[in-house]
């Protein structure tokens, strides 16, 4: 007797066209607590969760950024694990998962702002260096190092490592705020001469207000996962998908479900990550903050343009060849490690289980990209099939709406205004 396959039973997907959440709120919770770029929103990767991880019993975040996913799926009992090569990300993504006792943190909080007002906190030596940044006081003001040296004093001075870190985080936004540097600015810019002479940044108050903002999104979160009646389980790790997945940590057909969003490009010439971090991450003494760019997708150049199985991809990048052979093999570099990264990622992935890309199709001179094409052909390749790719506009990511690909005045090219959700199923075993 033969036996029959059971159908594939997929997710109803025919009400859910509407991903454009105009008027959300995307800062509740934890999700309040530090600015980050290009972030993901919160409704969109909870809905992903809804539809494709009802069942799902672990989510992989292979970009996880300051951790929305991981804060989404920590909310719905959902085991998860990230991992980043930021390593702030990484300390901003801890410390929204984290539970600190919240009696303690209101102490230390009331603890800091009655030692702030007096002027009590005594910075152990004013530094005159921070390791990864070469000049302290070209981007900061003498006063200001001063309010900063103090306030890391009394941070380290806290015994208890959650609540240490709840104040590091916003520590973090305090430094980039007080900078001397255009704040609405990825890369590291310093404000013109005219404006920094009117700049007198109220550093205690910044750090204050931040703390009361986090605190409350920390009791909101709280709430939530005492009535779901579970703890997050929730790791960060800062391994490079490019590179390969430790086994011990995601062993093969492992996950579930995997939602999260990879760069756009290059950090070079999308979003600097390094550069917006690392102020704030030298002031943190994390590792090596001035070095991240260099380790992220397409910081190596490859010497030739890869063909890729997606013909739209290939078209794209020989039309940008065409104009500009060097602009063509960085494109090409980037999306060899975005393939790369996918091989290791799908292997991660069990049959049935789903990958969603949020990502965006971004512009290099004149020529947009189809990265949400290219994502697909990516897993296709590997035995998935294509699901749904769903499109919505774009949300305030920080990123200008126009930019200069010729560097000449006058010279304006029309930037990313949607992303795109692809969500692919793996078949094969």
């Amino acid at each position: 007797m033969s036996v029959q396959s059971q159908p594939v039973l997929f997710p109803d997907l025919s009400s859910q066209d509407d991903w454009t959440f105009a008027s959300a709120q995307t800062r509740e919770l934890t999700h309040c607590y530090h600015d980050y770029p290009a972030r993901m929103i919160p409704q969109v990767a909870g809905k992903l969760m809804d539809i494709f991880g009802k069942d799902a019993s672990l989510l992989f975040d292979p970009y996880c950024g300051s951790g929305t996913s991981l804060v989404e799926a920590s909310l719905r009992g959902i085991p998860a694990v990230g991992t980043d090569l930021n390593p702030l990300a990484r300390l901003i993504a801890q410390a929204k998962i984290s539970l600190p006792d919240l009696p303690r943190l209101r102490e230390t909080i009331t603890s800091f702002h009655r030692q702030a007002l007096e002027e009590r906190i005594r910075a152990l030596g004013e530094p005159k260096e921070i390791y990864g940044i070469p000049n302290l006081f070209f981007w900061f003001k003498p006063e200001v190092v001063e309010k900063l040296s103090r306030i890391k004093t009394f941070i380290e001075s806290i015994e208890d490592a959650q609540i240490r870190l709840f104040f590091q985080v916003a520590f973090s936004e305090t430094v980039r705020e007080s900078s001397n540097t255009r704040n609405n600015e990825f890369k590291l810019y310093r404000m013109p001469e005219e404006k920094l002479a009117n700049f007198h940044p109220d550093v205690y108050g910044m750090m204050a207000k931040k703390l009361q903002r986090n605190l409350r999104g920390y009791e909101e979160y709280r709430d939530r996962i005492e009535n779901a009646g579970y703890l997050p389980k929730v790791s960060i790790y800062g391994f490079n998908t490019v590179e390969g997945i430790p086994a011990e940590i995601l062993p093969p057909r492992s996950v579930d479900l995997v939602v999260t969003s990879p760069p756009y490009g290059d950090s070079g010439t999308t979003v600097a990550y390094g550069q917006y971090s690392r102020l704030s991450a030298a002031w943190l003494g994390l590792e090596e903050p001035h070095k991240i760019d260099k380790k992220l997708m397409g910081a190596r150049k490859a010497a030739e343009i890869s063909r890729f199985p997606s013909d739209a991809l290939n078209e794209a990048i020989a039309r940008i060849a065409r104009v500009d052979e060097k602009r063509a093999r960085h494109v090409s570099s980037f999306y060899a490690d975005l393939q790369n990264s996918i091989f290791h990622v799908s292997e991660t992935i069990q049959r049935g289980g789903y990958a969603c890309y949020v990502v965006g199709n971004r512009r290099v001179k004149e020529v947009e990209l189809p990265t949400d094409s290219a994502i697909s052909a990516f897993f296709e390749a590997r035995g998935f099939s294509h699901v749904e790719t769903f499109s919505r506009t774009i949300p305030n990511k920080r990123m200008p709406r126009k930019n200069s690909p010729t560097n000449q005045a006058g010279m304006l090219s029309k930037t990313m205004t949607r992303e795109y959700i692809v969500v692919m199923r793996r078949e094969e075993p």
